[in-house]
């Protein structure tokens, strides 16, 4: 799939760990609202979806900009993120 990348999203506030295939050519910001939409229906609404969560990556700490294409980060498969 060369317009998707599989990465692991760990959510803190849940203490999960989900394996997802987000769009490269979506913005960060988008990508975030399908990650929060999703985790809230697999936690069967134990997520609650905030204006206030933002993506960064495991290893690094860095934060992404909601304004950034996938592909313009360092977003790659098996990338570890973490909503937050």
């Amino acid at each position: 799939m060369k317009n998707k990348v599989l990465v692991e999203v760990l959510v803190p506030h849940l203490d999960k760990i989900y394996e997802v295939f987000i769009p490269v050519n979506r913005k960060v910001g988008n990508v975030i609202g399908l990650l929060m939409r999703s985790i809230s229906e697999l936690s069967e609404g134990t997520f609650v979806e905030d204006k206030n969560i933002f993506l960064y990556n495991a290893e690094t700490s860095i934060k992404y900009e909601p304004n950034q294409l996938v592909k313009d980060t360092d977003i790659r498969n098996g990338t570890r993120l973490v909503l937050i």
